[in-house]
């Protein structure tokens, strides 16, 4: 991958997409097509990649695909500065299995889910943190708890931002008071100008990037900014993703316009449709897909569940926001450059 500062990458804010799964009709791994949306993610401008985090399917352990995905990636990211994040999940022992095998890859960071670790204690789960920080730097996760995530107060994150391997925080619980207690326990952790902050709240991305979180802390006001956004949103329409952070960095210090802010609405209501919003988000995966298949990087909406696909009403729902915010999806530059890709 080349030897770059990752760390400042992180800090200084990128987007990364969560990198979805590239399947044949028999549901086995499509390499080719595998590879050509690392590519495409790539010259998209992303500043890493996420592999192997729920967007790829947790279900790729189950069937041996864990390690090769994560090593394809890797491949085709080979003189790219380019920050690499791998999922990891379970408890301890299984977490500690899978970082090892993310490490041997090349991987920076781990993205640690919790959702193994629910009914226990909030100590016990810090602990299980600190341990995995001791294989490699830790990218926490807040994830909201309809969808499997536990619920964490601004201590456990004020412990969490406190163990030295911990470089980042998605912040996922798509909750004002949830997203406030991972700013508040980073803060009061002093953590602020080591542990990045990244969005996971696809109902309010923009937002996120362009709020100032102010808050008081020890007698004064500080201000600690979400610098990025780890989404599965942005597995999708990426060029269209890349510039959008990027226009929301370049405000960070000034004044908002209104047009960038109103993208807020226009972005949460593309992702409604992506991650079928109307249906619990059981159709999300298979929405990330569909973008993807009309595009021509993949040859259909598989999962390696069977029971999961497009939703009643989420085909015509892509339809509709694609056609209303044209300026939000990239399908020229994918018509440009998808022969190449899948070359």
């Amino acid at each position: 991958m080349g030897a770059f500062d990752w760390r400042a990458r992180l800090r200084a804010g990128c987007a990364i997409p969560a990198h979805p799964l590239a399947l044949t009709a028999e549901r086995t791994l499509d390499e080719r097509r595998q590879r050509a949306l690392s590519r495409y993610y790539l010259d998209a401008g992303v500043g890493g990649l996420a592999v192997g985090v729920h967007t790829t399917q947790f279900a790729i352990r189950d069937v041996g695909l864990y390690e090769p995905v994560l090593r394809l990636a890797a491949e085709e990211a080979r003189g790219r500065d380019a920050v690499f994040v791998a999922g990891l999940v379970g408890r301890t022992e299984q977490a500690l299995r899978e970082a090892r095998v993310a490490r041997q890859a090349g991987y920076h960071a781990g993205l640690l889910s919790l959702a193994a670790w629910k009914g226990a204690s909030e100590d016990a789960i810090v602990e299980h943190c600190a341990r995995v920080a001791e294989e490699i730097p830790v990218f926490g996760f807040y994830l909201q708890p309809a969808v499997g995530g536990v619920p964490l107060s601004a201590s456990f994150w004020r412990y969490f931002a406190a163990i030295p391997n911990v470089v980042a925080v998605k912040i996922a619980p798509f909750n004002r008071y949830a997203t406030l207690d991972v700013i508040r326990g980073v803060l009061e952790a002093n953590a602020g100008d080591r542990v990045a902050l990244y969005t996971g709240n696809d109902d309010h991305i923009v937002a996120d990037l362009l709020t100032p979180f102010t808050l008081s802390h020890g007698g004064e006001r500080r201000t600690l900014r979400i610098v990025g956004g780890l989404l599965g949103h942005w597995s999708v329409w990426t060029r269209a993703a890349v510039q959008l952070q990027a226009r929301c960095a370049a405000v960070r210090d000034g004044a908002i316009p209104a047009d960038l802010l109103a993208l807020d609405a226009a972005v949460t209501e593309m992702n409604a449709a992506v991650f079928d919003v109307a249906h619990a988000f059981h159709g999300v995966i298979a929405g990330c897909h569909e973008v993807l298949r009309r595009q021509g990087l993949l040859d259909g909406t598989w999962c390696l569940d069977p029971g999961e696909g497009l939703r009643p009403g989420q085909a015509e729902l892509l339809t509709a926001v694609a056609t209303r915010y044209p300026e939000l999806t990239d399908d020229d530059f994918v018509r440009d450059n998808l022969r190449r890709w899948l070359a």
